[in-house]
């Protein structure tokens, strides 16, 4: 295996991420399994073969429509159909929306077993198989049920984005972006420049990199009751985009709602003063030369009301927007999002 990082956490619980130029290098690592359930993303089904110990496999149609309470039921009975018990290991095998219900299905079955994620997106590797967050939408809204609960590893390969549609990458590149731009001014400039770039040199350091700031996040702050709540870095806006679209029959993805919530938010930081130069026009640029759709196609008001729903409003109405003070910093901002309708 290549780059390994682990970081311990509160509650006797590490944090591990690993690293391997092909998805081979992780068998080694599952040999001593004595029970392993394969939860595949059927997009990429046969991407890994196991030759033994595996008591289950169940290839999963993923969808946002998809992504419900109703499937992770389904693979906990798989799970307990095939006899997996609490020393077996479930292995999620796809993206970000495979990871999260995988995850938490793994969570909740005889009260949790382990699970590993191998994310197969570019979004997945430098955002959502990470962290420990699990979870499934609820009536259209993102991510309402769940729980957060470490993989024993998340294993990172490049190989396996070599075959992901051009679309998928780029809405992966928008969730590498907003890593750095709420922790690292220079790596933020390296990404650009490498998204920028037909070969896109030095992807997979970029990709490491971005694993390790959110790693040592949720490290100081595992249960999102701080510092890692900056990693929403435009997901309030990004979820409601994503709410709207939904309700509209459109098709937008999450990571093109998460390049329109990133400049929605400098948007916001510079109308209320919070950036200290104006942060908007360079990233709406930057975000052009990567190829990202930045500019929100839906009304403010109709944003607003989907964020009044969203887990992250208060009892007082007031969402938590973070905001960049500058590029490498963000800054927690609550706010009523009827006020969005006037400063947007």
């Amino acid at each position: 295996m290549g780059k390994t990082l682990e970081i311990r956490l509160p509650e006797e619980e590490t944090l591990r991420i690993g690293s391997g130029e092909t998805l081979s290098e992780l068998l080694p690592l599952l040999a001593e399994e004595k029970e392993l359930f394969v939860i595949c993303d059927a997009a990429v089904d046969g991407f890994l073969c196991f030759d033994r110990n595996v008591k289950g496999f169940v290839s999963v149609e993923v969808s946002e429509e998809t992504k419900t309470i109703d499937t992770v039921l389904m693979l906990c009975r798989s799970m307990m159909e095939a006899g997996l018990t609490r020393e077996g290991l479930v292995v999620a095998l796809g993206g970000g929306i495979l990871t999260d219900m995988a995850g938490f299905a793994a969570s909740i079955y005889k009260r949790g077993v382990r699970y590993l994620n191998v994310p197969t997106t570019l979004l997945a590797q430098v955002d959502a198989g990470l962290g420990g967050k699990t979870g499934v939408n609820f009536d259209s809204y993102k991510n309402m049920l769940g729980v957060i609960r470490q993989p024993q590893l998340t294993f990172l390969c490049p190989e396996v984005l070599r075959t992901l549609p051009e679309r998928d990458f780029r809405s992966g590149a928008a969730e590498l972006l907003k890593t750095f731009l709420l922790a690292d001014a220079t790596l933020y400039g390296k990404a650009v420049a490498c998204l920028s770039a037909p070969e896109r040199p030095d992807l997979g350091a970029l990709i490491f990199e971005a694993a390790r700031i959110k790693a040592e996040i949720v490290a100081r702050d595992p249960f999102e009751s701080g510092e890692r709540r900056k990693l929403n870095l435009g997901h309030t806006f990004a979820h409601a985009i994503e709410h709207e679209a939904q309700s509209r029959g459109e098709d937008i993805t999450h990571g093109e709602a998460v390049a329109m919530g990133l400049l929605l938010a400098a948007r916001l930081s510079d109308a209320l003063g919070v950036s200290e130069s104006p942060l908007a026009e360079r990233l709406s640029a930057d975000m052009a030369a990567c190829g990202l759709r930045a500019d929100c196609p839906y009304p403010m008001a109709s944003l607003a009301a989907a964020m009044t729903r969203d887990k992250k409003a208060g009892a007082d109405g007031r969402v938590r927007f973070i905001l960049l003070r500058r590029i490498g910093e963000a800054v927690e901002f609550p706010l009523d999002p009827d006020e969005l309708i006037d400063k947007l």
